[in-house]
């Protein structure tokens, strides 16, 4: 029996474009008709991986990788190579493939558990395990089209879990899931793993790929860029995204070393107030003024955003947290708390807010909220909230000391003989 659970030999996909749809139908049937274009997504691709082994895939939007994931998933089929995989395949791609919307969650479940080679009585016997798992309540006999995306990813982790697999293959749907039902996710992930299961795991995280990853996979334009031990190649990952220097002109905005346009538009934002002010910019900031949002632990930051009022506004008070994805808070001040004087604005004026903060966080990705807030009749009032507003990923330092949690506390340890107890 092989000791890898996957093999991936000069794996190549091209999409083929004809000159007519009849050229295309032909081809299928082995017609010898030369396609007007082809387009190569993936190209000579080669890597192994063990069996109980966890492997990371990363690399810039485009690059390949889900692509990958399909042709090793067997919903796509390569143009030149092989992928050969030893036991059960279970995969949770594009969210809701494979999924009729017009059918209901249950429905859904047992067509997928079929594609997967579960025979119905079996699926019949693990149905309420996949129901209870799901935790989506009478939703489950409801057609998917009534589902949130969030939904879905509940009833297709559900479903492609049901039975452990010897290769579980995930592309980025947790991301879209609650924070508790990411957490089960993870726990269920983390029993495979210990029975184990071979994990592939594609995330624009890379701290998660660190910490959850023994082995990463960079592709790099189509083609394997490293793969090795999950922290050097996500290490050198982020030396190829941020490390280079940028061209730019005049009229363009900075975009610096330590910044990642992946994480530049928070899909989660929430905005609102009275409408006395409207925030209407934020960004974070190193000490020099250039926007990032990639910051080393132990590396001060600056957040800063402008604030036009509406309206005349009395003593306003400026504020601003940082939270985990999780929406624990982890840190937020304001101007009072900071002994800064207030004073009256009227309708037209403007200022800048600036906070320049020490940066105690442990790698991760944590989100920032900022505001602007009056007191009227001991009711407090935000003007304008911007909740979620940016995102920044905290990446680990020589001077890192964090395994797991939130803060880097900055520890030291010393050893030394113990001393016989005193009679």
């Amino acid at each position: 029996m092989s000791s890898n659970a996957l093999t991936v030999s000069h794996l190549g996909k091209a999409f083929l474009s004809y000159r007519s749809e009849w050229q295309r139908v032909l081809s299928w049937f082995g017609a010898p008709v030369k396609p007007a274009g082809e387009h190569w997504v993936l190209r000579n691709v080669d890597f192994s991986v063990t069996r109980g082994d966890a492997v990371g895939v990363v690399g810039e939007n485009g690059a390949g990788k889900s692509t990958l994931l399909k042709l090793i998933a067997g919903t796509l089929r390569p143009t030149e190579g092989s992928v050969q995989v030893y036991g059960r395949v279970a995969a949770i791609l594009e969210l809701g493939m494979g999924f009729n919307p017009e059918l209901t969650g249950r429905q859904n479940a047992l067509h997928a558990g079929g594609l997967m080679g579960v025979d119905r009585p079996s699926l019949q016997r693990i149905m309420p395990a996949i129901e209870a798992f799901a935790d989506i309540d009478e939703y489950f006999d409801q057609p998917i089209r009534t589902y949130s995306s969030g939904m879905q990813v509940r009833v297709a982790f559900s479903v492609a879990t049901a039975f452990r697999p010897e290769l579980l293959i995930i592309d980025e749907a947790l991301a879209v899931g609650d924070a508790a039902f990411q957490r089960k996710c993870f726990q269920r992930i983390e029993t495979f793993r210990a029975d184990g299961t071979t994990l592939l795991f594609v995330s624009h995280d890379i701290e998660t790929v660190k910490r959850l990853c023994s082995h990463a996979l960079f592709i790099k334009k189509g083609q394997v860029g490293l793969f090795g031990p999950a922290k050097v190649v996500c290490d050198k990952y982020e030396q190829y995204l941020f490390g280079g220097a940028t061209t730019i002109k005049q009229s363009e905005e900075l975009l610096p070393t330590r910044f990642d346009p992946s994480l530049a538009t928070s899909t989660c934002e929430l905005v609102y107030g009275n409408g006395k002010a409207a925030i209407e910019w934020c960004r974070i900031e190193n000490r020099e003024g250039q926007r990032i949002n990639v910051v080393d632990s132990g590396q001060r930051f600056v957040w800063r955003y402008r604030v036009d009022f509406k309206e005349f506004v009395s003593n306003p008070v400026f504020a601003m947290m940082i939270k985990t994805r999780e929406g624990v808070a982890v840190y937020g001040v304001d101007s009072t708390r900071l002994g800064v004087d207030h004073r009256n604005y009227g309708p037209g004026e403007s200022v800048e807010v600036r906070f320049e903060l020490a940066n105690g966080l442990a790698p991760g990705v944590y989100y920032l909220n900022c505001g602007v807030r009056e007191t009227i009749d001991d009711q407090v009032q935000f003007l304008c909230r911007r909740v979620d507003t940016a995102i920044i990923r905290i990446t680990e330092s020589p001077a890192s000391t964090a395994l797991v949690g939130l803060m880097e506390m900055g520890a030291t340890l010393v050893v030394t003989a113990a001393l016989k107890r005193p009679h």
